[in-house]
């Protein structure tokens, strides 16, 4: 089980199956051009068009002269009135002097700057607050939000790279646009984690200082939000439309049954495959290795390095809580096997008031992040509330043969795109919670029993906006009970207005009830803008017909509606996952 072997020929793909896939992605694609060009239709995109075909003819960028019938000002107001913040959009853009333009990407590029500007501004505020209370609860919250601020502003400003292409292209066919929104995605996502934390400041703490400080950091964080949220809709909703509408449909290359998911570099791929790997740095508790603790280990990580970091974990309980910061890049941990090498910690909410984003055992941030057959244990135990085994804001990381232990808040997927493959989950209330992109094939989920009164909910998914590139996606997967479970147990609850989680395909056990999810608020239905799914399940667990009927719930989703949360669909669209030498179904098994 944990060898790489074991997953041999598991999710074994031919080739006529990826032609239909391909087939269906053409299809896809077509469709949202379609409705896309009709939605705008009489708004912006003929003058885009325009724009768009000027621009592959001159890659270096068009003048307001090739779109001559619509001017600055009609085409700003356009642009923005997709937005959720038109007013904050026309009246921060407009102030700068370079806003007399009819180029929507022009416009998006202005609209990066005002978010840049703005979280440069407010950039050092929660340290200021920090400064003005002797209350450790309320700095422990800001300390929390002074690292979003600033992982968010990493987000925006790679972004702005993303935007300097290459002789030959421009961003509509640079293949960059699912990057951009998954990086101001992220920006948002962080933002939420600075207020969620705001939120947990504990009630008998002075409730003047806690409402003064998340009322001064909220009000002052009001522009950065809305202001990313108007960038993050001006590509989904147009730059998407004319890369769509100007790039033709590729036919992507064929995997054969051993094929691994590409978002990675060659080197990770033969790594994951590798029965044999040369780390960089052993750890060993028995002292045989070049340090004793991983967190010795982490500290011999290069800043920023584009090569791969490998890390090997002899087998052992480690002892520790570790963090990988956001400057740790393309790192790759290993040990072996999940049931060998243990790294354990206790940090919890609950009893010790440690904010939950800090009670991760294991925390990472870096981007291309890989960990291979270790577990993940947070042992506070059930009566200690929110307690996380692992978190990761790591985009294109992959996890592989791993476990994650805990009760309460054991996994989570912060924000980014992720990809979990035979892999161990084990928790109780809310135990895959965030807001990534995630998709988990072939793990064993497992519910495990609560305390008295409370019940199981196995997926708690965080997207807060529309245009987010968030949800998870649990396919391929195994719901069965660790021991015995008598405890109401749920695929879910929708923690936002946006939550999206899909189960397909999956084998779900009679511990699963039939109503099959759960409010967030008792006697409340969640709003219409969720999206909550299930296609083709299997088990005793799997019926529909006593599922909650909620507006935005689909018990039998369609094959193109579940299609949409197929790995290329949903986080593979610049062919990151097979480098990473992961095995993975693309598409339906």
């Amino acid at each position: 089980m944990d060898t790489p072997n074991s997953a041999k020929g598991y999710f074994k793909v031919d080739d006529e199956a990826q032609e239909v896939a391909l087939k269906k992605k053409a299809y896809k694609r077509l469709f949202i051009v379609v409705a896309s060009v009709v939605v705008f239709l009489g708004i912006i995109i003929g003058a885009a068009v325009a724009v768009a075909r000027s621009q592959k003819n001159d890659p270096h960028g068009s003048s307001p002269s090739s779109t001559p019938k619509l001017t600055p000002a009609a085409s700003l107001k356009s642009v923005c009135s997709v937005t959720r913040f038109p007013d904050a959009c026309i009246s921060s853009i407009s102030k700068i002097p370079s806003s007399n333009t009819t180029d929507p990407v022009v416009i998006f590029r202005l609209s990066l700057k005002v978010v840049v500007d703005e979280l440069a501004s407010i950039s050092d505020l929660p340290k200021k607050l920090a400064e003005e209370t002797d209350d450790e609860g309320i700095k422990s919250a800001l300390r929390v939000c002074d690292e979003m601020l600033d992982v968010a502003m990493d987000s925006v400003n790679d972004t702005v790279s993303s935007m300097e292409v290459g002789d030959g292209k421009n961003i509509l066919n640079s293949g960059k646009i699912e990057d951009l929104k998954t990086w101001l995605t992220a920006a948002i996502t962080y933002y939420e984690t600075c207020f969620d934390t705001l939120a947990e400041i504990s009630p008998n703490q002075s409730e003047s200082k806690t409402s003064i400080v998340s009322k001064n950091l909220t009000s002052s964080m009001k522009n950065s939000t809305e202001f990313t949220s108007n960038s993050l809709a001006i590509v989904a909703k147009i730059l998407s439309t004319l890369s769509d509408f100007g790039v033709p449909v590729h036919r992507r290359r064929l995997l054969s049954s051993n094929s691994f998911p590409s978002w990675v570099s060659p080197r990770a791929r033969r790594l994951l495959s590798a029965k044999s790997i040369k780390p960089n740095v052993i750890v060993a508790a028995d002292g045989s290795g070049d340090v004793w603790t991983v967190n010795e280990a982490v500290v011999k990580i290069p800043k920023k390095s584009n090569a791969t970091f490998v890390i090997y974990v002899k087998a052992g309980t480690y002892v520790e809580n570790v963090v990988m910061d956001k400057n740790m890049r393309n790192v790759m941990i290993y040990g072996d096997g999940k049931s060998k090498t243990i790294i354990s910690g206790s940090k919890n909410y609950g009893i010790d008031g440690i904010k939950t984003y800090n009670t991760a055992t294991l925390g990472v941030l870096g981007s291309g992040f890989i960990m291979k057959d270790i577990g993940i244990i947070n042992t506070a135990g059930p009566e200690k509330g929110q307690a996380v085994a692992f978190r990761s804001g790591s985009d294109h990381s992959v996890y592989y043969q791993c476990s994650f232990d805990g009760y309460q808040d054991t996994l989570y997927p912060q924000a980014k795109r992720q990809f979990y493959r035979d892999c161990d989950v084990t928790g109780t209330v809310d135990f895959i919670f965030g807001s990534a992109a995630v998709v988990f094939q072939g793990c064993n989920i497992r519910p495990r029993q609560p305390l008295p009164k409370q019940y199981n909910t196995i997926t708690a998914q965080g997207k807060k906006e529309e245009n987010l590139h968030s949800g998870t996606v649990i396919q391929g997967c195994t719901i069965t009970a660790n021991g015995n479970v008598t405890a109401a147990t749920y695929l879910g609850r929708p923690w936002k207005p946006y939550s999206t989680t899909v189960f397909m395909q999956s084998e779900i056990g009679a511990l699963v009830g039939a109503a099959g999810w759960m409010r967030w608020d008792a006697g409340v239905d969640p709003p219409s803008t969720i999206l909550y799914g299930e296609y083709k399940n299997s088990g005793p667990g799997a019926g529909v017909t006593k599922r909650v009927n909620w507006a935005g719930y689909k018990p039998t989703m369609s094959a193109a509606e579940a299609g949409r949360f197929t790995v290329d669909a949903f986080i593979n669209e610049e062919d990151w996952l097979p480098a990473m030498g992961v095995p993975y179904q693309p598409s339906f098994f």
